[in-house]
């Protein structure tokens, strides 16, 4: 039976989460794309080199983050985050955002080094998703 979870429920599973599915508009049209992430205090943070996410996100800042807890097609949970994007620029935020995705996840390879080794100038961006709305629905 679907259920539809409360919004602590919503919130635990995207605090346990560790990549979900971020959703913005990109030219007009629905845009998903995967993601690690940190959830702090209600905020989702991310890390990434420039593109279209950041240019889509930029022109419309209106994004969620959707998570999924899968254990077989009978037993699942999922959580969407609703929230607004905002970047990251306080040097020392950054640091704290980007130690502590690096704590979570060792082996991703920081977007630094993607910028270093690619001879990219431009410098990893990090932001948040501010989440103003939780939701999500379950089956047991």
């Amino acid at each position: 039976m679907i259920k539809t979870l409360s919004s602590d429920d919503a919130r635990g599973l995207l605090e346990r989460g560790r990549i979900g599915r971020l959703g913005c508009i990109a030219e007009n049209e629905p845009y998903v794309v995967p993601v690690s992430y940190l959830f702090e205090d209600d905020c989702v943070y991310v890390h990434t080199m420039p593109g279209l996410k950041v240019t889509s996100l930029r022109a419309n800042p209106r994004a969620c983050l959707q998570v999924d807890e899968v254990r077989d097609e009978y037993h699942w949970k999922s959580a969407i985050g609703f929230g607004a994007y905002e970047e990251v620029t306080d040097p020392g935020e950054r640091e704290r955002v980007l130690d502590g995705l690096l704590e979570r996840f060792p082996r991703l390879t920081p977007a630094e080094s993607i910028s270093a080794a690619s001879g990219s100038l431009a410098p990893p961006i990090v932001f948040r998703l501010r989440l103003h709305r939780m939701t999500g629905l379950a089956e047991d």
